[in-house]
Order: structure tokens, then C-alpha cells, then sequence
């Protein structure tokens, strides 16, 4: 729970909170800070319960006197009077009432809890675009444009030799194996990625496969080499570049039928491009 400490109990002339009008429940400024009459907030959820019951019910929810929630006197006929002529109050934090409105499962409460959120967007919102007050100040924000500005301008500097690097890389004719491919794309293309991994994501994705070795070969411990799926080597992603071997009773070279599976330059925009796109989709929220 965020802690708002409203400070010393108040004097009777601050007890009298300054209600901002026209809002679905008031939001008042109290000691400085933004705060919510419980009993705004009881009669907005129209709880059944007696007032003082249920608002002594919500305090052993765990808020805390002073920094949730502070008891204040509201007088019945205008002036504040001592004796048992006022009635109990209490001046309580957004997140409180937040908290408050969520507790009681009711259609109010859903309703009251997203309005305090909207009231708390709309003033982070307000205070973005406050207005420079002084001189003094009106110059800070001008340096730090400024500043924003030359930033801006040195990471386009700095980064425009990598973007014509990277566009040269994928306009080349050649292809890379898995590990040097990995090592492009986390070194020119802004992704962290290793070839193994590379690997998993492209089979993951159906741009290839390892064929099923056969009793021979895992006998003695051989592994086929991944295989492009036809359709990447038609788009041209993918390419495999065929191997040789020495017939070790012959002497003669023979064509391997376990080619090198590579990545063309237009598979690395590719492959760079899809990966931007999921590390963007894991950071989003659910």
C-alpha cells in the first residue's frame, strides 16, 4: 500500500475540507494532500451498514491511522461546535479508497474504483504539462529542450552508420551459418541472441526442422543438421549449401546428403523484425 502521511491531527480551522465541485465523488485537498471523505465514499457505494460500524470494519483491513486515514469533525449547522454536535468523519488517501472501493465487490465499487484511477491519470497528466511560473524556470525547461534535443541528434548520428550497416548486410548476396547469424543480429541489430537459441526460435517459428537420425547414426553418435522447411528456401530466408565427404575406402569425394543449413541477408531482416516484435509484445501488459 503506498504510505501519504497527512500529518498532525488538525486544528479546528482546518478541519473543514475544500471539496472540488462537480465530481462524481469529491476530491479534496486536506493538509496538503489529496485525500477523500469517507463519508463521500459510504454514501456513493450506499453500504447498508451503520457509518462509524463499517468505516471501523475497513480500518482493520491493515491501512494506518496518519498516513491512510485521519479522523476530522464535520459540524451539522455550518461552524465547527465541541459537545457531541458533530458528526465522525475521516479524510482518507486515494489509495485508500481505491483499496476501499475493490473490498466491497459491488458494481459501486467497481465503479468508484476506476473513477479515483482516472482522477489520479488527470493529474499526472496536469502536472506534465504545467506552464513555466517563472522566469527562472521558464529558461530550465528551455535548457533542458535544448538538451533533449542534442540528445536526440547524437543517438541519430550514432546510430545511422549501424542502419547503413545493417542495410548492406541484408542486401548481400552471401549467406551465414546459425552462430554467425546470431552473432550479426545481437551485435548490428540490436538483439541478444546466441546460435542455439536462434536455432529453437526458428524452428519454433516453422522455418526448420532436424531430421530423425537413423539407428546407424545414433549408434555412433551422430546428429543431423537442421533442414529448411521448402518454403523459406522459395522465399529465399534460408539457403543450404551442399557438403562433400571422402569416402574413407574409395578415396573419392562424394555429396553429403546432410547439406549446411544458412541464413541469407533477407532472412536476417527478417528474423531481426519478428524478434523486435516479440520482445515488444512481452513488455506489454496483459
Amino acid at each position: 500500500m503506498t504510505t501519504q502521511t497527512f500529518g498532525m491531527p488538525p486544528t479546528p480551522e482546518e478541519s473543514l475540507m475544500q471539496h472540488r465541485t462537480g465530481e462524481l465523488i469529491p476530491v479534496t485537498d486536506y493538509q496538503g494532500k489529496t485525500a477523500v471523505s469517507l463519508r463521500d465514499l459510504y454514501a456513493f457505494l450506499e453500504v447498508s451498514r451503520d457509518f462509524t460500524t463499517w468505516a471501523r470494519q475497513m480500518f482493520d483491513y491493515g491501512f494506518t491511522e496518519h498516513e491512510d486515514y485521519l479522523e476530522i469533525l464535520l459540524p451539522q449547522n455550518g461552524e465547527q461546535v465541541h459537545g457531541g454536535h458533530n458528526k465522525r468523519n475521516w479524510a482518507v488517501s486515494l489509495d485508500m479508497a481505491k483499496e476501499l472501493s475493490m473490498i466491497q465487490r459491488t458494481e459501486k465499487g467497481k465503479q468508484a474504483r476506476q473513477y479515483f484511477i482516472e482522477v489520479e491519470k488527470q493529474a499526472r497528466a496536469a502536472a506534465e504539462i504545467q506552464l513555466p511560473k517563472t522566469y527562472a524556470q521558464a529558461l530550465r525547461a528551455h535548457a533542458d529542450e535544448v538538451e533533449a534535443h542534442e540528445r536526440t541528434q547524437a543517438l541519430v548520428a550514432f546510430l545511422e552508420p549501424k542502419a547503413s550497416a545493417w542495410d548492406d548486410l541484408c542486401s548481400s548476396t552471401g549467406s551465414l551459418s546459425f552462430r554467425d547469424a546470431a552473432k550479426v543480429i545481437s551485435e548490428e541489430g540490436g538483439i541478444t541472441i546466441g546460435g542455439d537459441r536462434l536455432i529453437k526460435k526458428l524452428i519454433e517459428w516453422g522455418w526448420c526442422f532436424r531430421p530423425t537420425s537413423t539407428s546407424e547414426e545414433k549408434a555412433k553418435g551422430k546428429v543431423r543438421s537442421i533442414r529448411a522447411y521448402q518454403t523459406q528456401i522459395d522465399a529465399e530466408t534460408l539457403t543450404e549449401k551442399a557438403k562433400t565427404y571422402t569416402d574413407q575406402k574409395t578415396g573419392e569425394k562424394k555429396l553429403s546428403n546432410n547439406p549446411q543449413t544458412r541464413v541469407t541477408g533477407k532472412g536476417l531482416d527478417r528474423i531481426r523484425a519478428r524478434l523486435r516484435k516479440e520482445k515488444a509484445s512481452a513488455l506489454l501488459p496483459s
